[in-house]
């Protein structure tokens, strides 16, 4: 019923003992002089291993200045556009790989999923996929540019997508006139050229102006290296779109699905109707900016929700508020999911949470509509989150009517504590106490006769927590989620996902 996208959560019960308090006081009155001679003493052991250069880039960038804020660097992102049926999640499967998007005879299956990572010449991307509505005959034009619209508005650069052996149709026209006049880089992709033969199929495609098309066969795979080769010569080397905005008020996504309430919340905070709120689920259309002050500071708020449902279109909303949060989510610092506790936890709802903890944003969980709670409906409440939250468990929780106003001071603190978490910089000595304590309290298992052993750890980010644990073989993933709960357990980090990655690395031979 819950089908989570994420496969390592941090809560979940493995054969790990429970936490011992000397071992918090150990770490938390750790002398922190002694802590980063003994980080240094292994942090030279690693000049024994052979490192690449994105090993030292990770080394040299960890900060002992737990103010310091950094950020991984943002991978580009290339939107994949065009009509239903010619081909998009083909060439999507093709460029990362593996069969990941639906890929069918009938337009617009696309569903869930917009992000992918791609690769290619040592260069690591994100797409985005945009497919997955329904379009009627009547909407069509408008829809694909709609979509073409978000997809841009997401993308550093734009790959379009025509059927070559159809041609340019008036749906394509209608998308290019948009094309044409964005700054971004477009490239134009004639799909469905399996052979030489078809080559003046792609040709004709000139006449969209929008430069050379790029023939491909998504398919067969003719063509598509190629296309990656040039992709590369147009985008950059780190997002402009994805980069986060340094200083000013934090800024909040308010998330949920259709008629949660999450125009309601807006509407209070800012203690006006800035917002059309209506009974009908998807009333807005756009995210809404607006900046709020709320607890005596100035915030910005996102309300981002189900674009208006069309006629025959209820399918495709969906899929649109899936881009629009992923929008929303690359612009906001913190995210705030509501929940309307009138009605059981919806697969929806944990889609939008998994959403969240992809983006590395910091979460905040509001149980909307409490005063119209009842006592019977409360116990099935909490076992629900118990059932289908648990990976959550870290979340500031607040119990809010958006409509009445109550408890919404509750949101601030819930707010400062997340982003605080998200900020938080571990000092490398106390990280790598902390692992030295760790292993030795609960060495990891023996593998294939070998024990995998961790040689440094240090963080590489805040804005999510990022760890990078260097060592000689694969820590299995239950390993991986005791490190980080015991972080959690130690040090906080209420509110923010935390990213534990390994770069397993082999002695040099001498």
């Amino acid at each position: 019923r819950n089908q989570r996208t994420l496969s390592m959560t941090d809560n979940d019960t493995d054969d790990f003992p429970e936490l011992d308090s000397a071992l918090v006081e150990r770490i938390t009155s750790i002398d922190e002089t002694e802590a980063a001679q003994r980080a240094n003493a292994l942090r030279q052991g690693l000049s024994d291993y052979d490192l690449d250069d994105e090993d030292l880039g990770i080394l040299d960038a960890a900060t002992e200045d737990v103010d310091a804020i950094t950020y991984l660097p943002a991978l580009p992102v290339l939107a994949i556009v065009g009509r239903p049926n010619v081909g998009k999640s083909a060439l999507v499967n093709r460029i990362i790989g593996r069969r990941e998007a639906v890929v069918e005879d009938t337009p617009g299956v696309t569903r869930d999923r917009v992000n992918y990572k791609g690769e290619w010449g040592q260069r690591k991307f994100t797409i985005v996929d945009t497919g997955g509505w329904e379009p009627d005959a009547k909407g069509i034009n408008a829809s694909v540019a709609a979509q073409a619209e978000i997809a841009i508005d997401l993308a550093d650069a734009v790959l379009f997508v025509v059927d070559a052996t159809v041609g340019a149709t008036a749906t394509d026209e209608h998308v290019v006139r948009m094309l044409r006049a964005t700054k971004k880089p477009v490239i134009l992709v004639a799909n469905k050229v399996d052979d030489v033969h078809q080559e003046p199929d792609a040709a004709a495609l000139w006449s969209l102006g929008l430069g050379e098309p790029w023939p491909v066969s998504a398919v067969h795979g003719r063509g598509v290296a190629d296309l990656l080769d040039h992709v590369m010569t147009v985008l950059p080397e780190i997002s402009t779109v994805a980069k986060e905005e340094v200083g000013g008020p934090r800024r909040v996504a308010i998330l949920g699905r259709p008629n949660v309430g999450k125009s309601s919340l807006l509407n209070k905070t800012a203690g006006e109707e800035r917002v059309v709120v209506n009974e009908l689920a998807g009333t807005t259309r756009d995210p809404v900016d607006e900046q709020i002050e709320l607890g005596g500071k100035f915030w910005r708020f996102v309300d981002t929700a189900g674009i208006r449902r069309r006629v025959n279109l209820a399918q495709g909303a969906d899929f649109y508020a899936t881009l629009r949060t992923s929008a929303a989510l690359e612009k906001a610092e913190v995210a705030v999911v509501v929940l309307d506790v009138t009605e059981p936890i919806s697969v929806q709802d944990l889609k939008i949470i998994d959403l969240v903890l992809e983006s590395g944003r910091a979460l905040v969980l509001a149980y909307n509509k409490w005063d119209l709670l009842d006592d019977e409906r409360r116990i099935y409440l909490e076992k629900e989150i118990e059932r289908d939250l648990s990976h959550v468990t870290w979340a500031p929780r607040v119990n809010i009517s958006a409509k009445t106003g109550r408890h919404l001071e509750k949101l601030v603190p819930a707010l400062e504590l997340a982003l605080a978490s998200w900020d938080t910089r571990i000092p490398t000595g106390k990280f790598n106490a902390l692992l030295a304590e760790l292993t030795a309290e609960h060495p990891h298992p023996v593998r294939g006769g070998k024990q995998p052993r961790i040689l440094f750890g240090t963080q590489a980010a805040s804005r999510p927590p990022t760890f990078v644990l260097f060592t000689t073989g694969f820590l299995d993933p239950q390993y991986r989620r005791f490190i980080t709960r015991r972080l959690r357990e130690i040090f906080g980090f209420e509110g923010s996902p935390i990213n534990v990655n390994m770069r397993v690395r082999e002695k040099r031979k001498r």
